[in-house]
């Protein structure tokens, strides 16, 4: 079973999956993605909503084989085979794992993304949409 997000979760998750929306400490100005309530670093409970470039580079990355990738992306892999997922570090701080798009082959570290919103898979008949990052240019 793969990672059950219900449509109401899925809508009231819509401004970070859509927007790329973080949250930035009052006391101690770390930012943090997905947005949180409190900050782990200082347990600060005053948090802004803070709008991420989308732009990082990758830190992290490996290929997703068909036969390791979670059901709900069973369309995908069944179009393309396997898939490239990294960590990004953002240019705000946070680090965000998640899919690529537009790369050929493995990428090295270090190179430089942007994030895309693309459409990810359906649930519950809803087309879930969220980030991918892609070169940037």
């Amino acid at each position: 079973m793969g990672a059950h997000v219900s449509v109401p979760m899925y809508r009231r998750s819509l401004p970070q999956r859509l927007r790329l929306e973080g949250r930035r400490c009052a006391a101690c100005a770390a930012v943090h993605f997905p947005p949180l309530a409190v900050c782990p670093r200082c347990r600060g409970t005053e948090l802004e909503p803070l709008p991420l470039s989308g732009r990082g580079v990758i830190e992290a990355v490996t290929e997703i084989a068909p036969a390791g990738a979670p059901p709900e992306f069973t369309d995908q892999v069944r179009a393309d085979g396997g898939y490239f997922v990294a960590i990004v570090s953002l240019a705000e701080g946070p680090r965000i794992t998640a899919q690529l798009t537009g790369f050929a082959s493995l990428p090295p570290i270090g190179t430089p993304v942007e994030a895309v919103i693309r459409r990810l898979y359906v649930q519950e008949g809803v087309v879930r949409y969220g980030f991918k990052f892609r070169p940037r240019p």
